[in-house]
């Protein structure tokens, strides 16, 4: 048998498995992150599923460490109380991805097996051991019977010939691979690298390779364990381990000789990881930012590969550099060894450890048109932000970074790339400020009212901040009150043209200009109050929202539904539902010549 084989048969009851067998495999690490891990927790609850082994079932925490998302912060707390109710180790926000966490805590070691939810559990193929991203049916399963089905893949054979060239990384050789293999040339197999090439490879190297199987289709990239690699997992398990190799006899679908001698430095173009080219060819594009970690490349050797080449150098102008390890133990030894101080002296973000840009919930995320040189494994549309991400390795990053465009570390600028920002001075001369005069517009408006009697009413009550990464003023109505406790459905039954009458202090809070322009989309015509927010008032002016204050409304006897006509100009208000009138504070001058100018500008 092959690794592969031999690993699903000495977890199952078969001595030996062949290519489509389907095999139920005793599972040594069940593994769920807060990306899925509330669903794998909700799957347990709803079918009243207990726990097979706790002691071999964990959390890990990895895709939201800073807790800077809301969804995310609820997420992890669901997590954390069914842990605590059940005795499960969680591996919290302070330590790390989770997957080098089944290396670092000897909890994965070669020949073993692990699901997660994370896809790129198959990274543990870096140490000879059997990995598997799975959906959280799956892995509250295994939770629950510490087993799993699986289908035995066909195995692939590389041999890898020549001498590795100067200068190439281990994300270069990964590159390589995706240039001669594509995304689904070897879809579903499991792949065993041989060679003196191979042998020599660190465990990081190691892991930066395997960390890219899922972006070429396949099940697992299989490392058979050198020293080093039996040497540290022995380290961290605490126990003599046996070597897991092929039989001689092993059988292969397809073998295929590579000559690494004819690698070269290499990325990804920006979409599409398997789009990987000659690092040449993409020599000079300016840059907006660049990245360093991930669980590709956020090793120790990687982040002391990039401190080399930043040690007294900065960061080019107008370019941010982001850099993440993967473990808070690899963090620590940045402590330990001065990196850190190098980073931050080139002018980088050295941040706390987990997945980062990768899972959109740490730093590392990109913009609109901006353009990022990244270590990380996929490049997909919209994975790490919304800009263009290149792939590459930590020394291009770096170089990169301090060039202002992409370049190799042997190729680095005395002096960076400087973006010009200057503006043609003929034209600006020729832009004239609009002085016309706005058309006055109508000061009586009539709608139905909303009344809400409750003073202190924060912004966050109004639009709370897990939507401030909305833009767009037409995407923010659909989230006005919908933490506002009673009103939480108040943007489904609202109508263009209705009046929301409360009480003191609304709008009070934070300086967001989202819960004054949400009320706008939705067509809210006005916002009556006995106060408001000092903050609030101004923003509703700035944008020509009409807001109004009352001293004493009692007078209209008002009640949910009923019409009430105002007129701003002189603060005569009326219920038209009960015919009873009152008076309130009208637009002053300066808001009445905001209102008629549609906003400040």
């Amino acid at each position: 048998m092959n690794i592969i084989e031999k690993i699903i048969s000495s977890h199952s009851n078969k001595n030996s498995v062949k290519p489509g067998e389907i095999v139920d495999i005793e599972i040594d690490a069940r593994v769920a992150r807060d990306f899925g891990g509330p669903n794998v927790v909700k799957n347990l609850e709803d079918n009243n599923l207990k726990v097979d082994d706790v002691s071999k079932t964990f959390f890990t925490f990895d895709t939201n460490p800073t807790g800077s998302d809301q969804k995310y912060a609820i997420n992890q707390h669901i997590v954390r109380t069914y842990a605590r109710k059940h005795g499960i180790k969680v591996f919290d926000i302070n330590n790390g991805i989770g997957t080098h966490t089944l290396f670092a805590n000897g909890l994965a070691w070669p020949g073993s097996t692990a699901v997660t939810t994370d896809s790129h559990a198959n990274i543990l193929g870096a140490i000879g051991a059997f990995g598997q991203g799975m959906g959280d049916r799956d892995i509250a399963a295994a939770f629950h019977k510490g087993k799993i089905w699986f289908k035995v893949p066909e195995s692939v054979k590389l041999n890898f010939v020549g001498i590795r060239p100067e200068g190439i990384s281990a994300k270069d050789i990964v590159l390589n691979l995706l240039n001669k293999f594509g995304a689904n040339s070897l879809l579903g197999k499991s792949v065993e690298f041989y060679g003196d090439a191979i042998d020599k490879l660190s465990l990081d190297e190691r892991i930066t390779i395997a960390s890219m199987g899922t972006e070429m289709g396949v099940i697992i990239l299989l490392f058979p364990p050198n020293k080093e690699v039996m040497d540290y997992c022995e380290e961290r398990t605490g126990r003599k381990l046996e070597k897991i190799e092929a039989d001689a006899d092993a059988v292969y679908s397809e073998t295929y000789d590579i000559d690494i001698s004819k690698f070269v430095k290499m990325l990804s173009r920006p979409g599409k990881p398997h789009d990987a080219v000659d690092l040449n060819t993409e020599k000079l594009v300016r840059i907006d930012s660049a990245f360093v970690g991930s669980c590709t490349n956020g090793r120790m050797e990687d982040l002391r590969i990039v401190a080399n080449i930043l040690k007294n150098r900065k960061i080019a102008p107008g370019v941010v550099m982001k850099i993440v390890p993967t473990t808070d133990e690899i963090w620590q030894q940045c402590l330990d060894e001065g990196l850190i101080k190098i980073f931050k002296d080139a002018g980088a973000l050295f941040s706390n450890a987990g997945c980062a840009g990768c899972a959109a919930g740490q730093v590392g995320q990109n913009g609109p048109g901006e353009i990022t040189i990244s270590t990380g494994n996929r490049n997909f549309p919209g994975k790490q932000g919304k800009g263009s991400v290149y792939l590459a390795s930590p020394a291009t990053v770096a170089a990169s970074a301090i060039a202002g465009y992409i370049t190799s570390e042997d190729d680095i600028p005395d002096e960076p790339a400087v973006y010009d920002f200057s503006i043609d001075e003929e034209k600006s001369a020729n832009i004239k400020l609009d002085s016309s005069v706005h058309a006055k517009k109508k000061t009586e408006i009539e709608g139905r009212v909303w009344v809400i009697n409750e003073d202190n009413i924060d912004t966050d009550m109004i639009y709370h901040n897990r939507y401030l990464q909305i833009t767009d003023p037409n995407e923010m109505g659909q989230y006005i009150f919908d933490n506002l406790e009673g009103h939480e459905d108040f943007a489904k039954k609202a109508k263009p043209g209705d009046i929301v009458v409360t009480g003191k202090n609304f709008g009070a809070g934070s300086s967001r200009q989202q819960a004054v322009d949400g009320f706008k989309t939705l067509g809210i015509q006005a916002i009556v109050a006995e106060s408001f927010g000092a903050i609030y008032e101004r923003n509703a002016i700035n944008a020509a929202f009409p807001i109004l204050t009352y001293n004493n409304i009692n007078a209209l006897d008002l009640k949910d539904g009923d019409t009430i006509n105002i007129d701003l100009e002189t603060g005569k208000i009326k219920n038209i539902s009960n015919d009873k009138t009152s008076e309130i504070e009208a637009f002053s001058e300066v808001q009445m010549e905001i209102y008629n100018n549609d906003g400040l500008f």
